[in-house]
């Protein structure tokens, strides 16, 4: 941009056109102006209070929400895990599996699951009670059903059922967008490739065996991809509203990311909260339709606070005990995820939680 005593010149559309100094005056008050708010947003935080915007509110409850769990001492989170149990026998253990917390630990893990078992095992069973065992794993975002079995011997068993399709999965979820049709199977391959963006990193995508030709607008058979893993998911939308849907999802395969990917790349609906998956080709938060941000009571700008709406909400195992031949397991939804299905009004006569 050049600029000549009072006036410059400003790029727009097919050509150049005059600005003038009042106008250069006033788009530098309005910066001022949005960078004191940010101060005034700071200076709050600082001081610990309660915003008094209910847009800043709503974000300040969502990021809290998000960090609750993973700064405690590994006994707060045994003890909240004990507080979580949705049924227990001699075999196994059943947890309602928090949000944030990862199952496995890593660089930057404060805290994972798999680190609290043995402290939740003596919560449960006394001192001498041997460590919990995992059986199956969710997403760090996951929240709901998640069965631990008190001996190595069960949890082979259990990881066996899963393996051999013999656990019936389902959950729950929001989408952004309206899967057409509003019943069906999505049966794709899905591989981990590492996608360039500003920061190479890697993430699950599809990888179909058939293509549509440019030309002829035919089916084409594609070379199969030998790393390429067979991802089966059933979905049923079970509302919508606000170009949100509510949906009941069945993982028939266990394809790490499956249900993300399929609803993402798959359908065109990605989880409500997935700023992994709701873009090919970057990392970057979710771009919401503006109802959906309205009924929500977020910017834009804000959106990056929002948490994954993916729930495990029920389990059936083929593991029965006295006589029983499966035992089912429900989860009832997270506080954040019936607020959000309240908000945007996705409401299901029939679907009532217990």
């Amino acid at each position: 941009m050049a600029a000549c005593g009072r006036f410059g010149l400003q790029l727009c559309g097919a050509g150049l056109r005059p600005f003038s100094a009042s106008q250069a005056l006033g788009a530098a008050a309005t910066a001022e102006q949005v960078a004191e708010k940010l101060r005034a947003q700071q200076r709050e935080e600082a001081r610990g209070e309660e915003p008094k915007s209910p847009l800043s509110r709503r974000v300040r409850q969502l990021d809290r929400f998000s960090k609750q769990l993973q700064g405690v001492h590994p006994n707060v989170l045994a003890k909240a895990l004990k507080n979580g149990v949705l049924y227990q026998n001699e075999k196994i253990v059943v947890i309602n599996k928090p949000y944030g917390i990862p199952v496995h630990g890593g660089p930057g893990v404060k805290n994972c699951i798999t680190d609290v078992l043995p402290i939740l095992a003596k919560m449960l069973n006394g001192m001498k009670a041997e460590p919990l065992h995992l059986c199956h794993r969710l997403d760090k975002e996951t929240t709901g059903v998640m069965v631990l079995a008190r001996n190595s011997d069960i949890a082979h068993q259990i990881q066996h059922l899963f393996k051999t399709r013999q656990v019936e999965k389902k959950y729950r979820a929001i989408s952004v967008g309206v899967p057409v049709p509003s019943e069906g199977v999505v049966e794709i391959p899905i591989v981990e490739k590492e996608v360039q963006s500003h920061k190479a990193h890697y993430k699950m995508t599809l990888a179909p065996n058939y293509r549509l030709s440019s030309e002829e607008g035919k089916l084409v058979k594609v070379r199969k991809n030998r790393a390429a893993q067979r991802a089966v998911t059933r979905y049923r939308v079970l509302a919508s509203s606000a170009s949100c849907s509510l949906l009941e999802l069945q993982p028939i395969t266990g394809v790490k990311h499956q249900l993300r990917v399929h609803l993402a790349y798959g359908l065109g609906c990605p989880v409500l909260g997935d700023h992994k998956y709701s873009h090919c080709s970057k990392l970057a938060p979710q771009k919401l339709p503006e109802d959906a941000l309205r009924r929500l009571g977020l910017e834009q700008a804000k959106a990056r606070h929002l948490p994954l709406h993916l729930h495990a909400h029920g389990l059936t195992l083929p593991l029965g005990t006295r006589g029983d031949k499966q035992i089912d397991l429900v989860c009832k939804l997270p506080v954040f995820f019936k607020n959000s299905i309240e908000r945007l009004k996705l409401e299901v006569p029939e679907f009532q939680e217990k």
